[in-house]
């Protein structure tokens, strides 16, 4: 099976470098036509030039695709939707959104500033948000549309120093878990990447010989999987060095207790059987959670349901 994207339009922050970069060339040599989107600043978000994306249009275009150069800051609502918009008037919808952008300003929590807590927050969770926000009414009224998030190990397991980014990255998870229920009778589907390549953000982070191992172009597969017309949903998957996982959170089936013995003590006796990862299960939404609840006590008092 050949995954192409003729005919599509695809809109990728944060394009003009790294893995963004990687995105829209590997979305163009497949067929797609693309808004290279950045905004041109440095790593930590200071500074602007349109430079980096009209060369990587440059690029797309020397080797026979399609691309526009877009420079919309994702945090501006405004210049988001004159984004979408100049798509939509180019080449008549949008299809697929890479949400790629981002800044790193890291320092440990004891030192960090609130205000750069928040500009990374807003970078990455609401430059999300405005651009999904954006595509959202275009892809409900196609029936068609593919929304990928990129989250980090640094919100998934934590990382030192990333308080800010992490916070964010996981924010992006619990908004594409709510935005595949919203979107399922649209056609829409949303996934998220997790990866790890030697970019700019990256550098001075690992010895140079494992920064060779991580490639963008070593992510980008991925990208392009969850991005596809047969692509899963509601799917967080990692990409590294080569190496492609599923990172899935589970919840385990917990102990129901009566009144006489919902107590902190009780649940630290009971609990090796509360968190015991043989009754644990993936939930595709929190209504599955309250169920399992319902049901032990339903058992445990005796009441049929």
């Amino acid at each position: 099976m050949s995954i192409r994207f003729d005919g599509r339009v695809a809109i990728v922050t944060g394009a003009g470098n790294g893995l963004g970069r990687c995105h829209a060339l590997g979305l163009a040599a497949r067929g797609a036509k693309v808004v290279v989107n950045d905004l041109g600043g440095s790593v930590d978000g200071k500074g602007g030039s349109s430079d980096a994306a009209k060369a990587v249009v440059a690029e797309i275009e020397a080797a026979g695709g399609e691309a526009i150069a877009n420079g919309a800051n994702v945090t501006d609502m405004e210049q988001v939707t004159a984004m979408v918009d100049e798509a939509v008037a180019k080449w008549g919808r949008v299809d697929i959104l890479v949400n790629n952008a981002g800044v790193l300003r890291d320092k440990s929590f004891a030192n960090v500033e609130m205000k750069d807590f928040s500009f990374v927050l807003d970078v990455h969770l609401m430059g999300s948000v405005n651009c999904s926000k954006a595509v959202w009414a275009q892809m409900r009224e196609q029936n068609y549309g593919r929304i990928a998030m990129t989250t980090s190990s640094s919100g998934l397991y934590g990382n030192f120093g990333q308080a800010n980014y992490g916070a964010a990255k996981m924010g992006l998870i619990g908004l594409m878990n709510t935005l595949v229920l919203e979107g399922a009778k649209y056609g829409i589907r949303v996934n998220a990447l997790s990866p790890c390549a030697a970019t700019r953000m990256t550098e001075g982070l690992m010895p140079e010989n494992l920064l060779e191992l991580l490639t963008p172009e070593a992510v980008t597969p991925a990208l392009l999987y969850i991005v596809s017309e047969n692509s899963p949903n509601r799917t967080i998957i990692t990409a590294g060095a080569g190496t492609y996982a599923r990172s899935i959170v589970y919840e385990t089936g917990g102990k129901w207790l009566p009144e006489a013995d919902r107590t902190p003590e009780i649940i630290a006796a009971m609990w090796d059987e509360i968190s015991d990862p043989a009754t644990q299960s993936e939930y595709t939404s929190g209504n599955d959670q309250t169920t399992n609840m319902l049901t032990k006590a339903a058992a445990g008092l005796g009441i049929k349901i």
